[in-house]
């Protein structure tokens, strides 16, 4: 007990700063999600039918595949055969944000299509073209909405984060599996780790519960205690 205890404290810097390129992993692929999921899901919406069609493929491709083969597929395959030598730390966020960009998409579809209609056709009949409509009007609301989607999405994103180790990204699993792998202290090191996962989601959880508060539309929105 007390050598278990001794390795988790010796072990909790290296993996602490694993925290933390965890943390920029999600940070990046939570951005790149939100600026590809928005127009996406625009274009599903009120897109003309190839337009439709087109994103629904991107949509059905990254929601079919499970994160593990995109990481290898992207970094080992097609990243190398358009000439791109990425670091795992950029690949890492770049398929987990075009991943997370057809889930987002999905939950900002949702939000507008939950919108009245009849929004739109006023701000036509104020003199307002569609697009400005869309980004006045629509989007200010239907990204509110998008909270609590948006939530569950970043709790997923971090828990997929974990695969990136496949690539060498070294976030939590990749150096809590290192210490592991030379002191053989699995159990109390896997521990730690899943504790540093369970406080990083439940801090940000509570952020975005915060930001859901302090945004709700009302009439739309039910709101629990923070």
């Amino acid at each position: 007990m007390l050598e278990s205890i001794t390795t988790i404290i010796e072990a909790l810097p290296y993996i602490l700063e694993g925290s933390l390129v965890t943390v920029a992993t999600v940070f990046g692929a939570m951005a790149l999600g939100l600026l590809l999921g928005v127009p996406m899901s625009v274009a599903q919406v009120y897109g003309a039918l190839p337009v439709r069609l087109v994103v629904g493929v991107y949509v059905w491709f990254f929601r079919g595949m499970p994160i593990l083969v995109l990481l290898l597929l992207f970094y080992f395959g097609l990243f190398q055969l358009i000439g791109l030598n990425l670091s795992a730390f950029t690949a890492s966020c770049l398929v987990l944000g075009m991943t997370s960009a057809a889930y987002q998409s999905q939950i900002f579809r949702g939000a507008i299509l939950a919108l009245p209609q009849g929004q739109l056709r006023a701000a036509r009949a104020l003199g307002m073209s569609d697009g400005t409509a869309i980004r006045s009007i629509v989007l200010p609301q239907a990204l509110r909405l998008s909270i609590p989607g948006w939530s569950n999405e970043y709790s997923i994103l971090l828990k997929d984060s974990a695969l990136a180790f496949v690539l060498g990204t070294p976030e939590i699993m990749a150096r809590t599996h290192f210490v592991a792998s030379r002191t053989y202290e699995h159990l109390p090191l896997y521990m730690t780790a899943g504790a540093l996962y369970f406080v990083i989601t439940l801090i940000g959880l509570k952020v975005l519960r915060r930001l859901e508060h302090k945004l709700h539309i009302p009439g739309y929105a039910s709101h629990g205690p923070l």
